[in-house]
Formats: C-alpha cells, structure tokens, sequence
C-alpha cells in the first residue's frame, strides 16, 4: 500500500520502520518554544538533565510573540529565564516584536516542506501550510 505523506516524512527522519500504530523515534528539524511556556520547558530541562547542554542548539529556538513585551513582572521573569537559558546553551530567541512564532518559522526558512518541528506553540499545525 502506498505510504502517505506524513509516513514518507517520519520515514526519512527515522531508521525505524514505519508504519500506523507503530511508535518511532524522529530526527527532528525544528524544535520552538514560546514565551508562554518556555520557562517551563528550561525548567523541566534542568530539572531532568542538570548541566546537561541541549542537542544541536541551531536547532532550537525561543519565540516571544504571547505577551510581546511583557505585560506582567511574571512574564518579564519567564522571558528573561528564556533569554539567559538561550545564551548559556547558544539557542537563537526571536525576540519581542519579531512576529508570531509559527509564522517567523516559516518566514525564516526555518519549516520547510518534509520537516519535522516541534513546539509548545497550539498554532504549530500552521506549519503543515508548507508541508512540515
């Protein structure tokens, strides 16, 4: 049977085989957090991986684009963990008034057609517009 889409991607970014219902490991692409929730994810990171660096750091980006500039003393914090945590690792931020995060992915040739991208962004599905 042929394979769709999503199966010839997750194929190119896996030495598993694939197949429906099967769980895989991906190679993945693009991975974004946001300001929303990234000081989350950099403290589930320590927490798990203590002065662990992250994989592949070009890979990885923050976006600020939920409350750009923060609105809130709680939001400034988070977006500033976000910003201490990007140039101790050498992660790129798209910082406040660079867009919104799903979009400057694209603009920035960052999702490309056949990417894997992962993000804490709920709009991330957008990326399927140009077949990440």
């Amino acid at each position: 049977m042929e394979k769709t889409v999503i199966e010839k991607i997750f194929a190119a970014h896996s030495q598993d085989e694939v197949a429906p219902g099967r769980v895989i490991w991906l190679e993945i692409d693009v991975r974004s957090a946001r300001d929303f929730a990234g000081a989350n994810v950099v403290k589930r990171f320590r927490e798990a991986y203590p002065r662990a660096k992250v994989a592949d750091p070009k890979k990885t980006f923050f976006t600020f684009d939920c409350n750009a500039p923060a609105n809130t003393i709680a939001y400034a914090q988070n977006q500033q963990i976000c910003r201490l945590f990007a140039r101790e690792q050498g992660i790129r931020v798209y910082d406040v008034n660079s867009g919104i995060g799903s979009h400057v992915l694209i603009e920035e040739g960052l999702a490309i057609p056949g990417a894997t991208v992962v993000g804490t962004d709920s709009h991330m599905n957008i990326l399927g517009a140009v077949g990440a």
